[in-house]
């Protein structure tokens, strides 16, 4: 890779390598699991020790059984005893390595599950800024890899780097206290080698790693990217464009992939040379002592299985090595998650919301994003159980007004507060509990309608969702559904039309049983009989409800309490509708357009409406088409 260029991030900034002391880091982001299960982790250290212990015994009773079998007698004298003890370590050997297996599992996956939980917690807590600019596709393919790094590194950590040490050890300190000081030279020789060129290349091979992660991310991106778009790239016929955009991502993938397969190549080759050298030379030795009188066959072959068992966990720990690497570039992603900064938090000690009146107060509040003013000094009061209205241009600073009121984003001046208590200073999940949000564009679950509409209370009753349907007059159009309230909604809710989704949304928030009700454009989506159904069913509900709307529809506002009109981030006009009309400004030029763009039939100044329950549904939704509708 020219320049060791670094991979960009999912934002197109390069991703930065691993910080020093990262495997530290990590480690102590992992004490906690395993400490939980303390009693697991000994049982499984003890069971691990027994192993070892059988691993190292077996070459030394090989000596004895090769020894005895090499005398005149041994066709008549079998080591009986003997070989029933190589028997015995080498069941020991597997069978407490499986124990250690079975005993740890429990930990590993406790781990797994923990982390990947915290990173899921932690992405919800981000601010909405974070969620703009991220990528879903590459966000989860990140969280996967992390999850597989932490069960692999637990494994690694726990159960190989330091039993291979120890393993090492014993073998050596046999063969220095038993056989010629030149064993122990070539032997730990071959082991600084092997350590030295493992670490090295392995250190340069880290780049590809990072890089494959990158292109496999990115592809994964473009993957969900474009299938969530399906009817888009449908209707502009750009199959062919998103499978060469894919395969583009694939390409340069694919081309990381082979670089990290040939650098593998060249680290396994360069391991099995040192290995080969070393094992080599300790035979030489080994075969000039037996010549020599001074070593016996049982003595050549102890060395011959000590060497052997001491090449398996060499070249084991190489990829011990390979593989912490590897897992460490796997984690920075998922860890780089975690450590994404939390731009809103709850003050310490702050308290929860009181809701008494439910009286909503914005004082002097400005606000920009990215450098861009939104909202400058804006004031208003949404008196308790009233609607205030909010109307402007598009860009005007409208649906700004909810994110903040919401905390999705904090004032840069002024205060919004609620019964006089400034919203930053309590609990933000307080704050959201006694507020109901429809908004303009809803995004429902992949799941049915039940549990779509259900998720404002997990917890209401089949009665309290089909009463929330029926006010935001979805009642009949389920009831028209083969599955009814079964019916899967499909991805983002693409099954069903806009309308229909708005009142999902709508019952959602209805069943919420929120104090204050924020809508965004909430009926936009709907036919004017349909919105004007749900508008009188609404209505009953706003009575008892601190209620702030915004809307493009000044029909479906022209009875509110007041009437706030924006421009540019700034409030030019407020009032009733009948004083705004009187007053010939931006309002009414709004109103007169308007007037003069909607037919008799949706002519804003038409008042009154049919009946709920005279209203039928509406039928252009992929739904009601296979409940056996047709196009409305």
């Amino acid at each position: 890779m020219r320049g060791r260029s670094r991979p960009a991030y999912h934002d197109g900034r390069p991703a930065a390598p691993p910080p020093r002391g990262t495997l530290l880091k990590v480690i102590k982001r992992l004490a906690p699991y395993l400490w939980e299960y303390r009693l697991r982790v000994a049982l499984a250290m003890a069971a691990l020790t027994v192993a070892k212990a059988a691993s190292v015994g077996i070459p030394l009773v090989l000596k004895d059984i090769v020894n005895t079998l090499n005398t005149r007698n041994a066709a008549l004298v079998v080591p009986m005893a003997l070989l029933a003890a190589y028997g015995g370590l080498r069941f020991a050997n597997s069978l407490f390595g499986e124990l250690r297996d079975a005993v740890f599992a429990r930990v590993k996956q406790r781990a797994v599950r923990r982390a990947a939980a915290s990173v899921f917690r932690h992405l919800h807590a981000l601010p909405l800024k974070f969620h703009l600019d991220r990528k879903t596709g590459a966000v989860a393919r990140d969280i996967e890899r992390g999850s597989h790094g932490i069960a692999l590194l637990l494994n690694i950590l726990v159960f190989n780097i330091i039993p291979t040490i120890v393993e090492i050890a014993l073998v050596a300190g046999i063969l220095i206290a038993k056989f010629s000081p030149w064993f122990a030279v070539i032997t730990f020789a071959t082991l600084f080698a092997y350590a030295g060129f493992t670490l090295l290349v392995t250190e340069w091979r880290t780049v590809f790693r990072r890089s494959m992660n990158d292109m496999d991310s990115r592809a994964n991106n473009q993957a969900v990217d474009s299938l969530l778009n399906y009817e888009t790239v449908k209707f502009f016929t750009n199959e062919d464009y998103e499978t060469s955009r894919y395969d583009a991502q694939l390409a340069q993938w694919e081309d990381a992939a082979v670089r990290n397969q040939y650098s593998l190549g060249l680290l396994n080759g360069g391991q099995a040379a040192i290995i080969a050298a070393g094992v080599t030379a300790l035979m030489v030795l080994a075969a000039r002592g037996v010549a020599a009188g001074t070593m016996n066959i049982g003595d050549l072959v102890l060395v011959n299985a000590f060497l052997i068992q001491l090449f398996v966990p060499l070249h084991f720990l190489g990829f011990v090595y390979r593989e912490v690497k590897h897992s460490l570039a796997d984690m920075e992603r998922m860890f780089a998650l975690l450590n994404a900064p939390l731009d809103i938090e709850d003050r310490p000690a702050a308290p929860p919301l009181v809701l008494s009146e439910g009286c909503v107060r914005f004082e002097d509040v400005r606000f920009s994003y990215g450098g861009r003013p939104l909202l400058d000094t804006i004031s208003f009061t949404v008196a308790p159980r009233s609607t205030t209205a909010v109307v402007g241009p598009s860009g005007s600073g409208k649906s700004t007004l909810m994110r903040l009121l919401t905390r999705l984003y904090d004032p840069d001046a002024g205060t919004i507060s609620i019964d006089g208590q400034d919203i930053r200073s309590v609990q933000q999940k307080s704050l959201r509990e006694v507020i109901g949000v429809v908004p303009q564009d809803p995004v429902l679950f992949n799941d049915t309608l039940y549990v779509n509409i259900a998720y404002g209370r997990p917890g209401a009753s089949r009665a309290e969702i089909e009463e929330a349907a029926r006010l935001a007059h979805l009642d009949r159009f389920i009831a028209a559904l083969p599955e009814g309230y079964d019916t899967v909604v499909g991805e983002r809710g693409l099954k069903l039309s806009g309308g229909e989704k708005q009142r999902v949304a709508i019952a959602r928030a209805l069943l919420k049983r929120p104090h204050i009700l924020l809508f965004d454009e909430a009926t936009s989506a709907l036919d004017a009989a349909a919105e004007r159904a749900v508008q009188e069913g609404l209505a009953l509900l706003r009575r008892e409800r601190t209620t702030l709307v915004i809307a493009h529809r000044l029909a479906t506002i022209q009875h509110a309490d007041q009437i706030i009109v924006m421009r540019d981030g700034h409030i030019i006009e407020r009032g009733r509708h009948h004083e705004l009309i009187a007053q010939g400004g931006l309002y009414a030029d709004l109103w007169a357009l308007q007037r003069e763009t909607l037919g008799p039939q949706d002519s804003p100044d038409r008042d009154g409406g049919a009946a709920l329950t005279d209203l039928p549904p509406t039928t252009h939704s992929p739904l009601r088409r296979s409940a056996g509708g047709g196009h409305s």
